[in-house]
């Protein structure tokens, strides 16, 4: 059973375990007990025993029970079990919810009074608690992050659950149909043991409901602000990180940053080895403990423009070219010519980031392309690999690479100067700001990039 404290799980445990053939032990993978409050052995596990092994405990519940075991498993239990649970068809899952709100000012109250069950209505405990708006946002996020994995894992695996609020847990007819999903028979009456705590309005619970009416007034409830995400995954893009002979310096490029200016610094120490794969890349790791791993970010319209010039009009990816050129109309030179005036070039490079957007948000047929996709999802690709140590912007390229050094007490190459891109300068507008931002929302965003600003010209 997939729940969290305050969702009813007592109550669904009970009549679990009034249903003939199915015996649920409680939260066997509490961090502080084995099942149940102060109980620290189950089936002749003890705490190091389950610490040693958890996966034994499951095989041990299956093996001593006749019919079905089962457990609650809460957020915050052994991470261990999650996934060989999720992953196992032959498991039968129970995903019970409650409104967050309610279980949020149970859980308060069950803090203030120290009572989590009440098997006699004549000892309730009741109080009042102050909402925690901050408290709260973190309590919301941390269930939605907790059945999205649930959710992924079962459409992954091509598995179901019963899914079962804490409002439905009091009716016979749904616990029934919850037997027939496990193939047992059902209950004549519900379990009546243990009695519902706090039965009041959620205004009567908490002492600032005013306060917490407004502070749920301005949470997203349906995630309006999300940007959506169409973006395919990356991969690691091992064999073309690159690493110093002479320093234990690695660096992670994102395609159309200042890879050439961050390689001929690197080479700086006595040349740069690549080619890695992912097991010779480690073996490298492991021969250098203190090594730094690193990747230089580029500002989303610079970058794009920098695509924009030596992929497509370069020539160099000429059926893409005459893609976007037939069947997207972005008024393009023949590959390998420039445009004859800059505000042509301006109307070109405009149409790109256009077609970018709907590229990077998965409406073209063409591939979202390394040297184009948004910088978030290329780091999100290292970080199958390893997350870089550092994340530098390019216009504190030379701190960036100068701390790192610093951190390994090595004397810190000269840096070669940064390329100009006049054109850019020359063509930039609000509009091509606009498109830049539509089209990479998510690296403004994550990155904070504001808008682009042509750099300073030295000397």
């Amino acid at each position: 059973m997939f729940a969290e404290m305050r969702t009813g799980s007592n109550f669904l445990e009970a009549n679990l375990n009034a249903m003939k053939g199915i015996a649920c032990y409680g939260e066997v993978f509490n961090p502080h007990f084995i099942g149940q409050k102060d109980k620290t052995e189950l089936m002749g596990f003890s705490l190091a025993d389950r610490a040693a092994d958890p996966l034994a405990l499951i095989r041990a519940l299956r093996a001593g029970t006749d019919g079905l075991a089962g457990f609650r498993y809460f957020h915050d239990h052994d991470p261990r079990v999650l996934a060989p649970v999720l992953e196992d068809p032959l498991c039968a899952k129970i995903v019970l919810t409650r409104n967050p709100v309610e279980s949020y000012v149970s859980w308060k109250i069950a803090q203030e009074t120290g009572q989590w069950k009440l098997t006699h209505a004549k000892n309730l405990k009741s109080a009042q608690v102050q909402f925690d708006a901050r408290e709260f946002e973190t309590h919301l996020a941390r269930l939605q992050d907790f059945q999205i994995r649930i959710l992924h894992g079962l459409q992954i695996t091509g598995q179901t659950a019963f899914y079962i609020d804490y409002e439905d847990i009091n009716d016979l007819d749904v616990l029934n149909g919850l037997a027939r999903f496990l193939g047992v028979e059902g209950l004549d009456a519900l379990d009546d043991s243990l009695k519902k705590q706090n039965p009041a309005e959620i205004g009567q619970k908490v002492r600032n409901s005013e306060e917490m009416a407004q502070a749920l007034a301005r949470l997203d409830r349906f995630n309006l602000a999300r940007t959506p995400n169409f973006e395919p995954r990356r991969a690691p893009m091992v064999p073309a990180f690159q690493a110093a002979r002479g320093a234990p310096l690695l660096f992670m490029p994102v395609k159309s940053g200042p890879v050439d200016r961050v390689s001929a610094w690197l080479a700086g120490f006595g040349g740069i080895e690549g080619d890695f794969t992912q097991k010779t890349l480690r073996q490298w790791k492991r021969a250098r403990p203190q090594h730094r791993t690193f990747t230089v970010l580029r500002h989303p319209l610079a970058r794009a423009h920098d695509a924009f010039q030596r992929q497509i009009l370069s020539g160099a990816y000429r059926e893409i070219h005459a893609q976007l050129s037939k069947v997207y109309r972005v008024p393009l030179p023949p590959p390998g010519q420039g445009y004859a005036r800059p505000e042509d070039h301006r109307a070109g490079f405009l149409a790109f980031l256009k077609w970018l957007k709907m590229n990077i948000a998965g409406q073209t047929g063409i591939r979202v392309d390394a040297h184009w996709a948004s910088q978030v999802a290329v780091l999100q690709g290292f970080a199958q690999f390893q997350p870089p140590d550092m994340v530098i912007r390019e216009d504190r390229l030379a701190e960036g690479l100068a701390f790192l050094c610093a951190e390994l007490d090595v004397p810190c190459p000269a840096l070669p100067p940064a390329p100009t891109d006049p054109l850019l300068a020359q063509i930039c507008h609000a509009e091509l700001q606009e498109a830049a931002r539509d089209a990479y929302a998510r690296d403004y965003i994550a990155f904070g990039f504001q808008d682009w600003q042509a750099p300073p010209v030295s000397g």
